[in-house]
């Protein structure tokens, strides 16, 4: 199995990096609608926005490992599924 390349490390750190944002975001909104604070509606869109980063970022990570694993394959090399 051929190394992981660089940038699909990158990319899945920046994922984790979005995931705790976005668990960041929704304490932080939970904490400001208890308080009776309409500024959570700020940290509910950031949960959403961080939410979609990770997803982006995990996704462009699985396919560039996929592209990664499947250049080391000639045409008729390729695993049986």
């Amino acid at each position: 199995m051929p190394p992981v390349p660089q940038a699909a490390r990158q990319q899945r750190r920046l994922a984790l990096y979005a995931l705790l944002l976005c668990a960041l975001a929704i304490t932080a909104a939970v904490i400001s609608f208890a308080m009776g604070n309409w500024l959570g509606i700020v940290w509910v869109l950031m949960t959403g926005l961080s939410s979609n980063m990770a997803w982006y970022y995990h996704r462009r990570a699985k396919a560039q490992e996929s592209a990664a694993r499947d250049a080391g394959h000639g045409a008729g090399d390729r695993p049986a599924a």
